[in-house]
């Protein structure tokens, strides 16, 4: 094989790709046990939609990663639209967060259907999820400032916010331990708990901003104790 470094450096792609699969493998067992539950799926019904525009961009130039900057980008540009307040922009901003939803279900599945799957790509994907939804929830709450909730409207933002970053953190870490996806949940009747932010876009067009934020501010805490709570044991393992 020393002979034919081509063949080398196929193999050893081959070797980190099959490593790669696997560890995803172990995160999802270990995630069955401990939720009694199957992982999280990749078939829910939004998927299921975005895979349609996705299927074209298969055998092109376009990587998943470059759709993942995009939803970064695209949900910075919501949490802008959402802290300048008034109901134009906040209208504008649920549009692009809107965007940002299908297109942080485009990345994974351009993944997978063109199997370029990575460690990185993945931790990316995360990192732009949960800072985009965090600037999301910590902007509404700025943006509302000058309504009945007045400075709570921050309060509770921000709350919101650094309880998905939390989340984030918890996510990794226990990643770090038991392996990929090791932190999912287990999807329901073809929904999955990352669906819950369609609450946000339609919540904000229905005018109904404010009861948003107040929610937000009090069960994005409480899921960031749940998430705590179950994933104990892997952060242990961390430590040790």
């Amino acid at each position: 094989m020393s002979g034919d470094p081509v063949r080398y450096r196929n193999v050893l792609g081959h070797h980190r790709q099959v490593t790669y699969i696997g560890r995803q493998a172990e995160g999802n067992a270990t995630l069955g046990r401990a939720f009694g539950g199957r992982p999280i799926s990749h078939n829910t019904w939004i998927h299921r939609i975005v895979r349609i525009g996705v299927r074209p961009l298969v055998r092109t130039a376009v990587t998943p990663n470059q759709i993942t900057a995009l939803r970064l980008a695209v949900g910075v540009a919501a949490a802008a639209a959402f802290a300048t307040g008034g109901s134009a922009w906040l209208n504008l901003g649920a549009l692009l967060f809107f965007i940002g939803i299908l297109l942080d279900r485009a990345d994974g599945e351009l993944a997978r259907l063109s199997g370029r799957s990575s460690a990185w790509g993945h931790y990316f994907d995360l990192l732009s999820d949960h800072l985009a939804n965090a600037l999301a929830l910590a902007s509404i709450g700025f943006g509302l400032r000058d309504g009945d909730l007045g400075f709570w409207a921050i309060l509770l933002g921000l709350a919101a916010g650094i309880s998905v970053s939390a989340i984030f953190w918890l996510v990794t870490r226990a990643e770090k331990a038991r392996g990929q996806r090791a932190a999912e949940l287990p999807d329901f009747m073809g929904f999955d708990v990352d669906d819950a932010t369609l609450i946000i876009p339609v919540a904000v067009v229905l005018d109904g901003a404010a009861p948003l934020i107040v929610i937000a501010g009090i069960a994005a805490p409480a899921f960031a104790i749940f998430m705590y709570r179950r994933l104990r044991a892997s952060l242990a393992d961390v430590r040790g």
